[in-house]
């Protein structure tokens, strides 16, 4: 763990990172399919496995071992794996009966998570633990999609039929904001990737419990709108 960082931040972070899981699995049990309503309990038992494998990883300093390794250890053991699943997910077709089935207010409403992030973001750049330019100080914006979250889900499923073009259409921005702090974020943590940030560095995600948002946090927004998206798409295609 970080030397000297408040006691409130870590308990914020693992608080977060718990009600994303709640946010999961309340997807789940809401489900157009009773099929992957039976899944929620045995795909909750192994996202938990899942955060206690990273927090044991990071616990034992894995991650910030070795920081010239290549790949970064953390992209390897972390990382990876959560990509290949989202992979198997969209390229299977019991993957794709598992994505289809989750409800999209639920999956746009999963993106308030993002402001208590962004809170821990700055708190943790106050303490030297991650750049300046991670938080909305810096070159980090993706508060915006947390905050418009609730709106747009009342502005697009307050009448009978959902708005498409409008949910479509902030799925992408929200998407484009992600993927503009997680390049930030990849580029300014101690690896051999790393190309600035070098007198303040994105260290914490190498210590617990802060290794839950790339691992966990981040692939679970992302399979939120990739799934969304794919959604809306067959939807429009459908004349849904």
């Amino acid at each position: 763990m970080i030397k000297n960082l408040p006691t409130y931040i870590v308990v914020t972070f693992i608080v977060t990172t718990v009600i994303t899981l709640l946010f999961f699995i309340g997807a789940m049990l809401n489900a157009k399919t009773t099929q992957t309503k039976n899944k929620a309990t045995s795909i909750a038992i192994l996202l938990v496995a899942w955060l206690t494998l990273q927090a044991v990883l990071t616990l034992n300093q894995v991650y910030i071992s070795d920081l010239k390794a290549f790949p970064p250890k953390i992209m390897l053991f972390g990382v990876l794996p959560t990509i290949l699943a989202m992979i198997v997910l969209f390229s299977t077709s019991a993957g794709r009966q598992f994505i289809d089935s989750l409800p999209l207010k639920n999956l746009a409403y999963l993106n308030i998570i993002r402001i208590p992030v962004e809170i821990v973001l700055f708190w943790l750049f106050l303490h030297k633990a991650i750049p300046q330019l991670m938080t909305f100080e810096g070159r980090n914006f993706d508060i915006i999609a947390g905050i418009t979250a609730p709106f747009i889900v009342y502005f697009c499923f307050s009448k009978q039929k959902i708005q498409k073009n409008a949910l479509l259409i902030w799925h992408f921005i929200s998407l484009a904001l992600l993927i503009n702090i997680v390049v930030n974020a990849l580029f300014s943590a101690p690896s051999p990737f790393q190309q600035f940030a070098f007198d303040q560095p994105n260290v914490a995600i190498l210590h617990f419990p802060f290794s839950w948002l790339p691992t966990f946090i981040v692939p679970i927004v992302f399979l939120g709108h990739f799934t969304s998206i794919r959604q809306l798409y067959r939807m429009g295609r459908q004349g849904n």
